[in-house]
């Protein structure tokens, strides 16, 4: 019976007895003089302000670095406070957001501004996780950055450093596992500087300790490192099965009279950007229907391309210009029409895509001539 047991992911890639033994033990200091050399200058870095550390964290939510440096300071200009951001409209808010994506996470922002206005800033990490949108991650960020309570943070980058840390295969994300991976980055903290300690093991893991090719030279870690001591790091954790993604085409366009130009507003309940504006559109369906349609609204046969991604949807999306606005029909899930300017549509909240709509059919129509 036991020859029939099926290796488990514990069992995938078994420490060596020699690899435990040559294990160095955790060193929070050398941690940090690592940290205060090489850290990257971001604009979150140079506060303790809690507001501002919270607006980041969230921010930083499945979005690149070089993304977000520009947007929060825009939107902490606009909103500098929390009662700021608590008194403006959800479409302000969404509009200050627009371009980051996962705009829940905005809405979840506002209400959490509310609730701190309402009730006061929670200063531990079990307080700022009652908090609507806040995790036990970001709420140990804030914590720990904001008001030195010494708690681990865990991110993505901290579990694939806690991982190889300790040449664990299993999956992060099982409740049991994130727990010791918690133990193992809390031996890393330094008491006095607990925010800088998770910020440094955060920093190693988004510029070193990369998923498929960690760079070890100069590691802080190194030496307590049985993921590399086994000679290969790359290998904890064990790679999960992503969902896969989902190709769709659409057609959208770019309908406008007397210099404004035709938007609609996602219903609140849709499945994805809800709430926000766009270009009408409409799926390119294989069997042709969809294209005698857009002639029959004066739609140009040629069109320009862009490719975007949502989630988990990559998008093949041509853009065309109509004269005429596509029926109700094609304005799907209840949502609203607008005609605006161009400059009232940089007050809006908009989807990413318009831009690219719009920079992508210009350059059509300019190179047109020569087709």
């Amino acid at each position: 019976m036991a020859k029939n047991r099926k290796k488990s992911s514990r069992d995938a890639h078994p420490p060596s007895p020699r690899s435990r033994r040559a294990r160095a033990p955790a060193d929070p200091a050398a941690l940090l003089r690592w940290f205060d050399v090489v850290q990257r200058r971001l604009p979150w870095r140079e506060t303790r302000d809690p507001y501002r550390i919270l607006v980041s964290e969230l921010m930083l939510q499945q979005t690149r670095v070089e993304t977000v440096r520009g947007r929060y300071l825009d939107l902490v200009a606009t909103f500098p406070s929390f009662a700021a951001l608590a008194a403006a409209e959800e479409s302000e808010v969404l509009a200050a957001w627009s371009g980051l994506g996962y705009y829940r996470r905005a809405r979840d922002l506002r209400r959490a501004c509310q609730e701190i206005v309402a009730r006061g800033f929670p200063t531990t990490r079990d307080g700022l996780a009652r908090l609507p949108g806040v995790g036990r991650y970001t709420a140990a960020a804030v914590a720990s950055i904001a008001f030195d309570e010494v708690v681990p943070a865990l991110d993505g980058n901290v579990a694939r450093v806690t991982s190889r840390l300790l040449g664990s295969t299993a999956d992060p994300t099982r409740r049991a596992v994130r727990q010791r991976l918690e133990a193992e980055a809390s031996r890393w903290l330094d008491a006095e500087r607990p925010g800088a300690s998770n910020q440094a093991l955060m920093e190693i893991g988004a510029t070193r300790c990369h998923p498929r090719a960690p760079n070890c030279s100069g590691c802080p870690l190194a030496g307590s490192c049985r993921g590399r001591l086994l000679g290969r790091p790359e290998s904890f954790p064990a790679r999960r099965r992503k969902r896969p993604r989902v190709r769709e085409s659409w057609r959208m366009f770019v309908v406008e009279r007397e210099g404004r130009l035709l938007l609609r507003r996602r219903a609140a309940a849709a499945p994805f950007l809800a709430g926000m504006w766009e270009l009408p559109w409409e799926p390119i369906e294989s069997s042709g229907s969809t294209e005698s349609r857009s002639k029959d609204r004066g739609a140009r046969r040629s069109a320009a391309r862009f490719r975007h991604a949502i989630t988990y949807r990559d998008l093949d999306v041509e853009v065309v210009r109509a004269r005429r606005a596509p029926p109700p029909a094609a304005c799907r899930e209840g949502c609203a029409r607008r005609w605006v300017t161009r400059e009232e549509l940089a007050q809006l909240p908009t989807t990413a895509m318009i831009q690219k709509a719009l920079e992508a059919l210009a350059r059509f129509e300019a190179e047109e001539p020569a087709r």
